[in-house]
C-alpha cells in the first residue's frame, strides 16, 4: 500500500510491515518542520469565541501567527529523524514531535517570567505583552496540550502500552526540567558559583533531558528493541550536553552576525561552564576580579573584557570547547552503535549537529 506523506514532503513511502522504505533518497527538513506545525495547529487553532484569546497567545508564543520567528524546531525534528532513521518514514511520529515542541515551549513561557526576560527571538515575551497571570495560565495550557497531543498516537495504531510508556517518558522529562530550573534559580540567587559538577547535573536536567527524550521517543515508537532504544537515548543525552556547551561558548565568544544574538552571558551574569571553570581554576587575583565583575549589576565593556581575558588565561574556553566536542563525538558513536540507522536520516542528523554545534 502506498501513502503520500504530509503536505510539502517530496518523498513517497511504501509500507513493508511496520517499517517503511523511501522510494526517493531525499529528506526535506522544512517539510518535516511544516508537518510538525500542522500537527500542533490541530490543537491550538481557535476553539470558541470565549477562549479565542488563550489560543491566540499560544500561537503567538509558538510563532504560528506569522508575527515573528518560530525558532529552529530542533527537538521535534530530531525525534522525527530518529524515527525515520529506523523506519524510513516520519509521519506516524508527528504527534510525539508536537508533544516535544509544546513541552519545550511551556517551559520557555515560564522561564521568561522567572528570568524577567522582556524579549524572546526579537519579540516581546508573552508576560511582557499580557501580564504574568495570563502568561502563567498560557504556559500551563501549553503543558496540557503537550499531553493531549500524544493521544492521537492511539488513533494511528500504536498500542496503549506504548503510548502510556511515552507519556511516562514525557512526564519524567518535564519533572527533570523543573528540577534543573530549581537548581538554576537557587544558584542564581546566591553569590557563590556552583561547581562544575553541579553545572553538568543542571544542564543534564534542563537541556539534555528534553533532547534525549525527543530522540528516545522517536526510537520507542519505531521499534521494540530495547538495546536500540537505549542507544538512541544515550545519543540524545550526549547531543543535549554538546548543544548546551556549544551555546555556552557562543554566549561569550559568539559573533552576533552568525548567531543572531549578542554574546552577552557575562553582562547578564550567567553562570555557564566557562565562568564556573574559571572560578575553580583561577588564581586568587583573577578569582577576585571575576567576582567583582559578576557582582556589578551593570559591568562596563572594560570589565567584561577583563573577565574574558581571565577565561582565556584559565583555559576555560578550551576546556568548554573540548567538552562540547567530546559529547558531540560520543553522540555520533552511540548513534552508529545502534546498528539500525538508515543512511539518509543519519546524514540529516549529522548535518543538524554540525549546524548547531560549531565547537
Amino acid at each position: 500500500m502506498e501513502r503520500q506523506p504530509a503536505t510539502g514532503s517530496v518523498q513517497v513511502y511504501v509500507y513493508t510491515g511496520r517499517a517503511m522504505t523511501a522510494t526517493r533518497p531525499e529528506l526535506d527538513l522544512a517539510a518535516l518542520i511544516a508537518a510538525t506545525e500542522d500537527e500542533i495547529l490541530r490543537l491550538v487553532g481557535d476553539h470558541d469565541e470565549s477562549t479565542h484569546g488563550l489560543y491566540e497567545m499560544v500561537r503567538y508564543h509558538l510563532g504560528l501567527d506569522g508575527s515573528g520567528s518560530a525558532g529552529k524546531r530542533m527537538r521535534p525534528l530530531l525525534g522525527l529523524l530518529a524515527y525515520a532513521s529506523i523506519t524510513g518514514a516520519y509521519e506516524p511520529a508527528l504527534p510525539g514531535a508536537a508533544a516535544v515542541e509544546l513541552g519545550h515551549n511551556f517551559s520557555l513561557i515560564h522561564d521568561d517570567i522567572e528570568d524577567a526576560d522582556l524579549e524572546r527571538r526579537h519579540r516581546p515575551t508573552l508576560w511582557a505583552l499580557h501580564g504574568i497571570p495570563q502568561a502563567i495560565n498560557t504556559g500551563d495550557a501549553v503543558f496540557v496540550l503537550s499531553r493531549i497531543a500524544l493521544h492521537r498516537l492511539t488513533e494511528l495504531g500504536f498500542s496503549d502500552r506504548k503510548v502510556l510508556r511515552l507519556m511516562r517518558l514525557y512526564d519524567e522529562t518535564c519533572l527533570a526540567l523543573c528540577e534543573g530550573q530549581y537548581i538554576d534559580i537557587w544558584t542564581s540567587g546566591h553569590d557563590d558559583p556552583m561547581t562544575v559538577e553541579l553545572y553538568f547535573d543542571m544542564i543534564g536536567r534542563k537541556t539534555a533531558a528534553l533532547i534525549s527524550a525527543a530522540i528516545e521517543a522517536g526510537a520507542l515508537l519505531a521499534t521494540d528493541d530495547e538495546a536500540v532504544i537505549a542507544r538512541y537515548r544515550a545519543f540524545g543525552w550526549a547531543l543535549g550536553l554538546a548543544f548546551q556547551l556549544n551555546d555556552d561558548l557562543l554566549g561569550i565568544w559568539g559573533e552576533e552576525a552568525a548567531t543572531g544574538k549578542a554574546a552577552s552571558d557575562i553582562a547578564k551574569h550567567k553562570k555557564t561552564l566557562p565562568i564556573l571553570y574559571a572560578f575553580e581554576q583561577a588564581g586568587p587575583a583573577d578569582r577576585t576580579r571575576l567576582g567583582e565583575v559578576y557582582r556589578n549589576p551593570a559591568p562596563t565593556a572594560a570589565e567584561i573584557a577583563d573577565a574574558v581575558a581571565i577565561l582565556e588565561r584559565t583555559g576555560a574556553r578550551a576546556y568548554t570547547r573540548d567538552q562540547a566536542r567530546r559529547y558531540r563525538d560520543e553522540a555520533l558513536a552511540e548513534l552508529d552503535a545502534a546498528g539500525v540507522v538508515l543512511p539518509e536520516p543519519r546524514a540529516a542528523l549529522e548535518a543538524i549537529m554540525v549546524r548547531v554545534i560549531s565547537a
